[in-house]
C-alpha cells in the first residue's frame, strides 16, 4: 500500500513540474521528458506526451533493467534516464527539457556561466555532449557519463538533464541552468566574456 502511495505521489509532482517547465519556456508541446525513481525502479513520463498536459495515465513504470512493468509506452528517451539511474545511485529523478538559451550558448561554442549565487550553488557544474540522436544509446551513455562529475549536462543541440536527490532539486536546478545561460547570453551581448561566480567563494557556498 505505501509503494501505490508512494507512486502516485511521485507521478503528481512529475505532472506539477512538467506544467510549471512549459510556463517556464522550458519545453515545447511534446519536447521533454520526466521521470523518478521509484520502489519497482522509475517511472517516466510517456511517448509523446506534453509536459503541460500530464495525467497519470501519462506515465510509465519501468524496472532498471529497461522492462516495462506497467502503464504507457515509454518515452523515446527512457534510455537517457535509465542510464543516469545506472550509475548516480543517489539520484532519484531526472528532468530533461530543452531550454533555448542553454542549447543556444551551447551552440554558439561559448561556456555557459555561473554568475549569481543560486547559478553556483544549485548548478555548480556543467557536463556537455556531442549531438546524438534522441532515443540512442550514444546519447543515453554520453549524458551518464557526464553525469558522473555534474547535476547538469547539456545535450548538444538538443537540451539538457538535470539531476536531483529529488524531484523538486532536479527542477531547481534546470530553471538555474537556463538562468545561468540567458545570463551569459546577455553578457556576451554586452561585450563581456569572462565575469561569473568568484571562484574562491565556491569552497563556502551554503544557501539559506
Amino acid at each position: 500500500m505505501n509503494a501505490v502511495k508512494n507512486l502516485d505521489a511521485t507521478i503528481a509532482e512529475l505532472i506539477e513540474v512538467g506544467a510549471d517547465a512549459v510556463r517556464a519556456g522550458l519545453a515545447l508541446a511534446s519536447g521533454g521528458n520526466l521521470s523518478a525513481r521509484v520502489a519497482e525502479g522509475f517511472v517516466v513520463t510517456g511517448s509523446g506526451t506534453w509536459l503541460d498536459r500530464l495525467t497519470a495515465e501519462d506515465f510509465t513504470v519501468m524496472s532498471l533493467s529497461g522492462e516495462v512493468l506497467s502503464g504507457t509506452s515509454p518515452s523515446s528517451e527512457w534510455k537517457l534516464h535509465q542510464r543516469t539511474y545506472q550509475e548516480r545511485p543517489d539520484i532519484n529523478a531526472v528532468v530533461h527539457v530543452h531550454p533555448q538559451h542553454a542549447v543556444l550558448v551551447d551552440a554558439l561554442g561559448h561556456r555557459i556561466r555561473l554568475i549569481t549565487l543560486d547559478h553556483a550553488y544549485y548548478v555548480k557544474s556543467i557536463g556537455t555532449t556531442p549531438f546524438a540522436p534522441n532515443g540512442s544509446d550514444r546519447l543515453a551513455d554520453t549524458a551518464a557519463e557526464q553525469a558522473r562529475e555534474h547535476n547538469c549536462v547539456i545535450l548538444s543541440n538538443h537540451g539538457c538533464s538535470a539531476l536531483g536527490d529529488t524531484i523538486s532539486m532536479a527542477y531547481r536546478r534546470a530553471l538555474n541552468l537556463e538562468e545561468a545561460a540567458t545570463a551569459t547570453y546577455r553578457a556576451l551581448l554586452l561585450g563581456d566574456g569572462s565575469t561569473e561566480f568568484p571562484a574562491a567563494e565556491f569552497s563556502a557556498l551554503h544557501h539559506a
